[in-house]
């Protein structure tokens, strides 16, 4: 019913590639510091980019139930590798690992490839499932993330500082009452996605650009990298088998689970890590291994999975 052919990912691989080399040189030749673009993200650009998305996608309450199970799902795997991590990284590097383990490159990256291979119902599934993990992102992740370096106070002071959250509750309490912002409003907020998928990736460049060998942490990015390439796929894969099983799930909701889970690792890795100081140079190393193992790795992963779940 479906099929990933390789060739799909050329172009998204080559954009965010691209993206990341703007990034590099914007760093290296014209001094651009990514500290302050990182802190427009998280308390901007990323708010007004899902808000955006919410209001087009008419939350539902099948939808939102979407939203929560990624979020749980995510959580769940973070706290897990959280508490494992500790026995084997220092609190910096732990942190760095348990953020990244919860969450994907689902937007800049798993977007466009989900534009290309999903029917227009599983898009908007795959958005609401995306929203699930960013949300983790911005709330558990970032707590998570801020723990190594700061109090129990001073971390969830910086969760309830960020406006995603109440950008989310914005969101649900207007189309609960069934209110929408002028259309002015909305094709103003056109930029945002663009622009987050952009300055995401030019954060990674950026950030590369003053990496140094001693930054390479082979043990931390086999970890990062392994997770995402192992953990995430199978607990995807075990996730459509069980509910098509017990609950007969769509084609197109089971196709939008399993790109989920074969997503490279999330350039918010490094947003996060630069807002935080935790390691910023490392887990910018390790998003760029895991991209340029996604052409390679996505289309196999797909084929067996396709088969197991009898979806190919």
């Amino acid at each position: 019913m479906f099929a990933l052919n390789p060739a799909t990912l050329t172009g998204p691989l080559l954009m965010l590639l691209s993206f990341v080399g703007l990034g590099w040189l914007a760093a290296r030749r014209l001094a651009v510091d990514p500290r302050p673009i990182a802190t427009l993200l998280i308390y901007l650009v990323a708010p007004l980019t899902f808000f955006r998305a919410l209001m087009q996608g008419g939350p539902t309450a099948d939808y939102l139930l979407l939203t929560l199970a990624l979020f749980v799902l995510s959580s769940l795997i973070s706290l897990v590798v959280h508490r494992l991590a500790q026995h084997f990284f220092d609190a910096p590097e732990s942190a760095l690992l348990a953020f990244s383990s919860g969450t994907g490159n689902t937007g800049y990256f798993g977007l466009p490839v989900a534009l290309i291979v999903l029917p227009a119902e599983g898009v908007t599934l795959y958005l609401f499932c995306l929203l699930g993990i960013t949300l983790y992102e911005f709330t558990v992740g970032f707590y998570i993330s801020a723990r190594g370096q700061f109090s129990v106070r001073q971390s969830l002071i910086k969760i309830l500082r960020l406006p995603l959250i109440y950008a989310f509750l914005a969101a649900l309490l207007l189309s609960s009452a069934g209110l929408r912002p002028p259309d002015a409003v909305m094709q103003s907020l056109d930029v945002f996605p663009a622009t987050y998928t952009l300055l995401g990736m030019m954060i990674i460049g950026m950030t590369l650009s003053r990496v140094t060998l001693a930054a390479w942490d082979t043990r931390l990015i086999l970890a990062c990298v392994g997770i995402r390439y192992l953990v995430w796929p199978l607990a995807t894969l075990v996730a459509v088998l069980a509910l098509q099983r017990w609950l007969e799930i769509s084609p197109p909701l089971a196709m939008a689970f399993l790109l989920l889970g074969v997503v490279p690792m999330a350039a918010n890795v490094v947003v996060v890590a630069m807002e935080l100081g935790i390691q910023p140079q490392k887990g910018a190393l390790a998003v760029l291994v895991s991209t340029l193992l996604a052409p390679f790795l996505i289309p196999l992963y797909f084929g067996i999975m396709l088969t197991l779940t009898s979806l190919g």
